[in-house]
């Protein structure tokens, strides 16, 4: 309340309290109010600043630093303290002394003008209200006694300002070094890590952020011993720029540019000796010259204040960090050094860490390359086009297998997981698949002997001692395993834990397949595999994929549609696939296996079904050197062959049962197949000098590159290959 609606005080003494002791003398109290502020102003632990109604400077302590001299009586807050944002400050100030409450702990930042740099303040406004003291409104009687209640006035703010630069300096530091902890380390891949890093410490910490790496270490190669060779290149693995500087142009400023050091340069020298550089920059810097795409460019951008660092780890060299702050931020000091030294150390040992895997990466993925074939074979009767997506998983693969009787074995499988024993166990996989081809076996029979070898592998590794890194560790891996045969254009598929592949038949409609999942290769679901067949046209299209591109929203779609378009080659309908991809299918790796399916030309083909009797092998002879001579084959080929058939259908004729057919097959070989209706397979015997017989298949095994026998739902089928001269 005004002092008009104070009750009177009861007299006392003179020199009591509320009682001048002379007339116009101030009060005891006012005497006291006058020692109270003038001791806060001396003691006060912040600094205080005493604004009138129009926010301008009427007092201020010693501890607003610069500020308490005399020139600055009279100027507004926000010129003396030149903030960023003066028209925000002021209102909420204004809002003080409309009465809506004080303010309290309000961080504002400007520049001091006796003091260098920006700095950080937390502002404290109070009104102070004149209605306290008796400077409200007038009271009713000529000496302000008296009438209604005195209307409140604000004589203006006392401001208590603290200079947090430091502070906030040090929560800065506290949080760039938190950033770097949290981002820094989570991948296993160096520019990855390298981004981390960048990403951590621009904004928050600097405005211009540069990772370098020496070059061999993005290959997995080991790094070099420190101090590090002048000519060593470094490669930019990452950088960050804060907006300030993000729209200047700087040289050779993108990832993967390659650059080596400068002689007599900080950068030079920090990798020399391996220790910290704190630089500032300036129009007159000597060693600016002699790095216009590093340090030189990035003056022109505004930096003032650099920090290099290397990439150490057990004295070795792994890279270079280089830090800038431009334009009006503050230039960096000593802590600052500390601070960027310590996420050095944690961005040297997570760049180590993924150097080491992607050293290990690089000697899977080339033990993958090497276990894979080379080059595309040519098949007798489809056309194949592969191709192999590199990515974390060593363990896929794909085959084309040629077969007797011009038929072609398709295969796509995959082992899980990275690293090298994955790529192992792909190349184990892939022998067994390649040796039981051979053995003409039906595609669920091939499945479920490699089942067999590979729960044998697995076996192995749970036998493997506790301490091995290997023990334990799950196996998983999937197949599919088709046969096409030209003759009959019908394919037989068999799979394991593995997704069947896609048909597109020759007027571009999808053809529909179901093929029963049968077990993983490693799982422990002992359930028999089915196959199934299906006819196909010729010119027909199939995709073997790997579970990773038929992975996402509407894949297999995907993929159909791109084998249905007309007029293009099997290679590029396989680029067009890749093409297609969405990024992340191809982090992990795949394989593609396409196969477009022919038949065998007729004149290469001659087949004759024969009687079964004793007669029928020399007709046999007969037809076949017809044949061959007509085909324009050397003496000594035909004489061989006549040998061959003859052995052949001689056997046929005595063990088998009808129906008996021969057939010759004219390609890069020359193959003779003679079909009878017994599933008795015959062997191969030694026969003793004193035998009479015995030595037919001998003899054959002799004449013929390759021989065998296969075995269907209506008989057997010996068959041979002959190598041609000048095939």
């Amino acid at each position: 309340m005004s002092d008009a609606e104070t009750p009177a005080e009861p007299e006392g003494p003179p020199g009591g309290p509320g009682r001048a002791d002379q007339p116009g003398q101030p009060s005891r109290a006012d005497q006291l109010d006058e020692a109270v502020l003038a001791t806060l102003f001396a003691q006060s632990a912040v600094g205080l600043v005493v604004l009138d109604p129009r926010l301008r400077l009427v007092r201020a302590n010693s501890l607003v630093e610069g500020v308490e001299t005399g020139e600055f009586i009279g100027r507004r807050f926000t010129e003396v303290f030149r903030l960023d944002d003066p028209d925000g400050a002021e209102q909420i100030m204004e809002r003080v002394l409309a009465g809506e409450g004080p303010i309290r702990d309000h961080l504002v930042r400007g520049r001091l003008r006796r003091v260098p740099g920006d700095r950080e303040f937390l502002v404290s406004a109070y009104r102070i209200d004149g209605s306290r003291i008796g400077l409200g409104g007038s009271g009713g009687g000529p000496d302000g006694s008296g009438g209604g209640p005195a209307e409140s006035s604000a004589l203006g703010l006392l401001t208590a300002v603290v200079d947090v630069t430091e502070r906030e300096r040090a929560r800065a530091r506290e949080a760039a070094l938190a950033a770097v902890r949290d981002a820094v380390g989570g991948s296993l891949d160096v520019a990855a890590t390298c981004r981390a890093l960048a990403d951590a410490l621009v904004p928050g910490f600097a405005d211009l952020a540069v990772i370098e790496v020496v070059d061999e270490i993005l290959r997995g190669a080991a790094p070099p011993v420190g101090p590090l060779p002048p000519d060593t290149p470094l490669c930019r693995a990452a950088s960050g720029r804060c907006a300030a500087v993000r729209d200047v142009a700087e040289a050779g400023s993108g990832a993967g540019a390659i650059r080596r050091l400068p002689a007599r340069t900080p950068h030079a020298l920090a990798v020399a000796d391996l220790r910290p550089r704190l630089v500032p920059i300036g129009p007159d810097t000597p060693w600016l010259d002699a790095d216009p795409d590093g340090a030189g460019a990035a003056a022109q951008a505004g930096a003032h204040s650099l920090i290099v660092v290397p990439l150490t780890l057990r004295g070795a060299v792994l890279g270079l960090v280089s830090l800038y702050r431009c334009a009006a931020a503050e230039p960096f000091d000593e802590d600052d050094v500390t601070l960027a030294t310590t996420a050095a150390t944690r961005a040297a040992l997570a760049v180590d860490n993924a150097r080491r895997y992607e050293r290990e990466h690089v000697i899977a993925s080339t033990v993958q390359r090497r276990l894979l074939p080379q080059a595309e074979r040519q098949q007798t009767a489809v056309e194949t086009a592969h191709v192999l997506l590199p990515g974390r998983d060593s363990g896929r693969w794909f085959d084309a297998i040629a077969l007797s009787g011009a038929r072609t074995a398709l295969v796509v499988g995959g082992v899980a997981g990275e690293g090298l024993q994955s790529a192992i166990a792909m190349g184990q996989l892939r022998t067994v698949i390649q040796a039981l081809a051979g053995l003409d076996l039906e595609p669920e029979e091939v499945l479920a002997r490699l089942k067999d070898t590979a729960d044998r592998l697995a076996g192995e590794r749970a036998a493997l001692p506790p301490d091995d890194s290997l023990h334990g560790e799950p196996l998983s891996a999937g197949c599919v395993y088709g046969v096409y045969d030209p003759f009959t254009r019908t394919c037989t598929l068999a799979r394991a834990g593995h997704p069947a592949p896609l048909i597109v038949g020759p007027d571009g409609r999808p053809v529909d397949l179901d093929v029963p999942e049968g077990p993983g290769l490693f799982s422990a679901d002992s359930a028999l595999f089915a196959p199934a067949t299906v006819t196909l046209e010729e010119g027909s299209l199939l995709a073997f994929c790997t579970a990773e591109l038929l992975s996402g929203d509407r894949a297999a779609e995907r993929i159909t549609r791109t084998l249905a378009r007309p007029g293009r080659s099997l290679r590029q309908l396989r680029d067009d696939i890749v093409y297609a991809l969405p990024d992340d299918t191809r982090s992990a790796g795949a394989a593609l296996l396409l196969a477009r399916t022919g038949t065998v030309s007729a004149h290469r083909v001659a087949t004759w079904d024969l009687a079964q009797d004793r007669a029928t092998p020399a007709t046999a002879r007969v037809l076949v050197r017809d044949r061959l001579q007509g085909w324009g084959l050397d003496e000594d080929t035909v004489d061989a062959t006549e040998l061959i058939v003859s052995e052949l259908v001689t056997n046929a004729v005595r063990y088998g049962t009808p129906p008996l057919r021969l057939r010759l097959l004219l390609d890069s070989t020359l193959t003779c197949e003679v079909h009878d209706g017994s599933t008795a397979a015959p062997h191969l015997r030694h026969a003793r000098t004193v035998d009479e017989g015995g030595r037919g298949l001998f003899i054959v095994s002799r004449l013929a590159s390759h021989w065998g026998a296969r075995h269907g739902p209506d008989g057997k089928v010996l068959w041979t290959e002959q190598e041609l001269p000048g095939a």
